[in-house]
Formats: structure tokens, C-alpha cells, sequence
């Protein structure tokens, strides 16, 4: 039986984290006897050559491999059907997710086909559905954002109705989480940003969640502090090995406090227009999150107040509704500095019905919200958005 204990402090069991330990995960299959794998990622990785380093060691190691790169940006049912077929024709002992929270998501979702015979993943949407132990999994995340290689949820796009949703089950967090900064050194400017934002939003939504925890407070405090002290390093120097180190480690923490304390509205808002539109996630919600926090009002200002403080973009004097809105448009200086934007150009007025129909049925009833939103108040956030 899978070793479950790790998930009573929700992360994998097995955690690598330092510079160049890409090379340690071959040797840690060797340990679970682990001889042949699927790696699932994306066309970019490849052309980057960032699995140079691991492939050798795998090859060192005698570990059989197999790559399925076709991960799309939102993974789809589709991308998990492909990469399915190639694990079970190959023989496959277990699994590598590779990349950005695609990759990784679209991995477990490969897991998950794997076990139950199945890439019609629909029937395990929502939480504890899945409920069989997936093949050995480990989780390489080259981006400092998603949070997925700690977390026991994927997101998945449907293909044929374009549909996003989420799987949550325990069986889904990673065997092992592999946290190399050398990795993120070549990511582009864009998506340091954006990854970077997407962590940023888990801290803030699991942060004035109501099922938030002590031990949740804390990892979303820590990764408030080292993304706001290292994501716009990041994003100008791309090779400082310092800030893209804490980036990766703000990216973790964030990751293990939503699993525990949920994301929100900003998500489900974000992802209903992800998967309309096929935009990036990180994008998608930065752009989203200093409106929602707006309109929460004062049900948050004290919980915004004391991550303002942690940020270091209040003064001493200042009351907590000032905290707040200096906190929320520190969020809107940070886009506006990283090119991310703050509307969707995108976004069209007959799609807005459906896009709040989709948010409303994701937010409702699972997120522990600060403000439960009606359908109506999506239709205006959604509104609000729009590029004018």
C-alpha cells in the first residue's frame, strides 16, 4: 500500500530541494524500484534541452524512459488520452511531470487514466473521487507558481466542451517533489510573471479563506514575504540564482497552504475564462485578484492589513482599510511593472452568462470564501473586466 502519512502534513514524502538536484531523482526511482517511466511535459521544455540533466542521470541509472511532450497550456483530456496510451504500450512502472503546472497536472491526470482505465476524467471531478493509489509519481516544476508539485488537485480541460475542472484527492499528491532553481533560470520574463502572480494569489486566497489554519497562515505569510521581496528580482534578472531559489520556495509553501485552506472566486473566475479563451493561468488571475480583494471590502481589510505589513508597503500609522487598499494596489503596481495588464481584451459580453455559470458552479459550494458570490456577481466582476 502507498505510504499515506505524509499527507497529515500535506506534501510528498520524499523532497529534494537544492541547486542542480535534478541528478537525485533517477537514484530515488532506483529506490522504489522504479525501472521504467513516462515523462510528461511540453514541446518547449524539449526545445529548451532543460531534461538534459535528468535524462543523462536517468540513463545512468539504467531507468528506461519514455517522453510524451504534448502537454498544451491548459492540459486537456485529450493531451491525458495521449499520454495514457503511451504509458500502457511502454509498460510503465511510473510517472515524471516535468515542466510548468500543466505538465504536472497533466501527469496526474495520466495517473489517474492509468489506474482506473480511463481518460474520460469528468466522472472524478470534484474532491475524493478518485480513490486508488496512482503509479509512482514525481513532480519537476520548472516554473515558480503553480504550487502543483505539493498540492493533491489538477485541473483539467475538457476538450470536446472546453470545460475546466478540478480533480481533488489525496491520492494525487507526488511520491516525490523535485525543487532544482537551476531550472528556472532560462524561464522567460513573461512567465516568471506570471507564475510568479499565480503564487502570489494562493497565498492571498488561502490566507482569508475561513478554513484557513495556523500552519496555512504561516506558509501563505512566507510566501507573501519572499515573493515580494524576489519576484521583481526574478523578473529582471532571470539569472539570479538567489531570487529564483525563493521564488521556487514561495511557489511550494504557497502550494501547501491552498491545498489545505482552498483557493476562491479569483479561480474560479480565472479559470472559466482560461478555459474559454485558452490564456495562461498566471495571467489570468493576477489579473483578477486585485478586483475581487476590492470587492470583498472590509470583510478582508485586517487579514490585507497584516500582509501589507509582511509586504513592507504600509506605514506603521496607517489604519487596516489603508493597509488594505495600499496591499491591493501594491498587486496592480506589481502588474503594471511586470507588463502583465489589468483587463481582457478577450472577454466578450455574450460569453459573460456562461463564464459566471462555470464560476459560480466551481466557487460553490467547495471554496470557504470570504464573500460568497451569486451568479450576479460574477456577471459584474466579469463586466468590470472588460477591456474598455
Amino acid at each position: 500500500m502507498k505510504n499515506t502519512a505524509h499527507l497529515l502534513n500535506w506534501q510528498p514524502p520524499a523532497v529534494i530541494n537544492c541547486v542542480g538536484c535534478i541528478e537525485k531523482l533517477a537514484p530515488k526511482l532506483n529506490e522504489n524500484n522504479i525501472k521504467k517511466v513516462l515523462i510528461v511535459t511540453d514541446e518547449g521544455i524539449v526545445r529548451a534541452g532543460l531534461l538534459k540533466r535528468m535524462l543523462n542521470s536517468l540513463n545512468e541509472e539504467n531507468i528506461i524512459y519514455f517522453i510524451y511532450k504534448g502537454t498544451a497550456a491548459n492540459p486537456t483530456s485529450k493531451n491525458i488520452a495521449e499520454a495514457v496510451q503511451v504509458y500502457k504500450e511502454q509498460n510503465c512502472e511510473g510517472i515524471i511531470g516535468f515542466g510548468g503546472g500543466s505538465a504536472i497536472d497533466c501527469a496526474k491526470g495520466t495517473g489517474i487514466a492509468a489506474v482506473k482505465n480511463t481518460s474520460d476524467l469528468r466522472r472524478f471531478k470534484g474532491v475524493l473521487k478518485v480513490r486508488k493509489d496512482l503509479p509512482y509519481f514525481a513532480a519537476v516544476p520548472t516554473t515558480a507558481g503553480t504550487g502543483s508539485e505539493a498540492t493533491i488537485a489538477a485541473v483539467i480541460t475538457d476538450h470536446d466542451t472546453d470545460e475546466k475542472y478540478a480533480v481533488i484527492d489525496t491520492k494525487l499528491m507526488p511520491n516525490a517533489a523535485v525543487l532544482d532553481p537551476e531550472l528556472l533560470l532560462g524561464l522567460p520574463k513573461d512567465m516568471t510573471a506570471y507564475s510568479g502572480m499565480d503564487a502570489l494569489t494562493h497565498a492571498v486566497e488561502a490566507y482569508i479563506n475561513r478554513s484557513n489554519t495556523k500552519q496555512t497562515k504561516m506558509l501563505s505569510e512566507e510566501a507573501v514575504e519572499l515573493i515580494y521581496k524576489n519576484l521583481y528580482q526574478s523578473y529582471t534578472d532571470g539569472q539570479d540564482i538567489k531570487a529564483r531559489t525563493n521564488m521556487q520556495r514561495a511557489s511550494y509553501f504557497a502550494g501547501k497552504a491552498f491545498t489545505r485552506a482552498y483557493v476562491g472566486n479569483v479561480h474560479a473566475m480565472g479559470h472559466a475564462l482560461g478555459a474559454k479563451y485558452n490564456l495562461q493561468h498566471g495571467q489570468t488571475v493576477a489579473k483578477i485578484l486585485p478586483y475581487i480583494l476590492e470587492e470583498y471590502g472590509e470583510t478582508v481589510h485586517d487579514k490585507l492589513a497584516h500582509l501589507g505589513d509582511i509586504a513592507n508597503v504600509t506605514d506603521e500609522k496607517d489604519s487596516n482599510a489603508v493597509k488594505a487598499e495600499k496591499f491591493i494596489n501594491s498587486i496592480k503596481e506589481l502588474n503594471n511593472k511586470m507588463d502583465i495588464g489589468e483587463n481582457f481584451p478577450e472577454l466578450r459580453h455574450r460569453d459573460i452568462n456562461d463564464l459566471a455559470d462555470s464560476a459560480y458552479s466551481e466557487a460553490n459550494p467547495l471554496y470557504p470564501v470570504p464573500v460568497i458570490f451569486t451568479k450576479a456577481d460574477f456577471i459584474r466582476m466579469y463586466k468590470k473586466l472588460m477591456s474598455v
